[in-house]
């Protein structure tokens, strides 16, 4: 055996002691991050929320739970929003969110204060309809008219991004819509209708 004076090592209790104070730290160090960054908890009682709604703000109290499909429905009246499933798999409730169609039965209302809403009722200039409105009823794209109002919401949404949509275009944009009288091909050339005017 060498008599070579060996290198100090590290104990095994210098090791744990060292290792315990850096996992405190760390934790520590989480915790405040944790205060820092976490949210502030809404509720459980009434909240104040504005929505802005078809370029009108409505200043409510909600609970932090209801929809945005409630809310527009039952507390503001804007009955064209329909709620079919009430679990995003119709898409009937479908409305504009900063331009963007989503399924409002599935998006709390807090969520989308200080966003623009747009509803079908809101598509509409006056007494003047959309586009999309006047092609469903030239093209006879309705029946019970229960789909319709999200239906076009999402088609006007889609002539929004691409102003002469194709087919598969038109299909992709209604896909999560479900139309129980089978209209499909009707909303089709209705959508098809409104590129080919604008293109004229």
């Amino acid at each position: 055996m060498s008599d070579a004076k060996r290198e100090p090592s590290v104990s095994r209790r210098f090791f744990l002691r060292g290792t315990g104070a850096a996992a405190g730290g760390l934790a520590l160090l989480g915790e405040a991050r944790a205060a820092t960054d976490e949210p502030a908890i809404a509720g459980p009682g009434m909240v104040p929320l504005i929505l802005k709604v078809n370029g009108r703000d409505y200043e409510l109290n909600v609970e932090p739970r209801v929809t945005l499909a409630e809310i527009l429905r039952d507390g503001l009246d804007l009955t064209g929003t329909k709620v079919g499933c009430d679990r995003g798999s119709c898409s009937a409730c479908t409305v504009w969110l900063d331009g963007s169609p989503v399924a409002s039965c599935m998006l709390l209302a807090i969520d989308a204060g200080g966003r623009a809403i747009t509803t079908i009722e809101g598509l509409a200039q006056g007494d003047t309809l959309h586009p999309v409105q006047e092609a469903f009823i030239a093209h006879d794209a309705m029946q019970c008219g229960y789909c319709t109002p999200g239906m076009v919401m999402s088609c006007a949404a889609l002539l929004e991004r691409i102003p002469q949509p194709s087919v598969p275009d038109i299909q992709a944009a209604i896909s999560g819509h479900l139309c129980r009288c089978g209209t499909y091909p009707h909303i089709i050339d209705a959508v098809l209708a409104v590129g080919q005017a604008r293109k004229a």
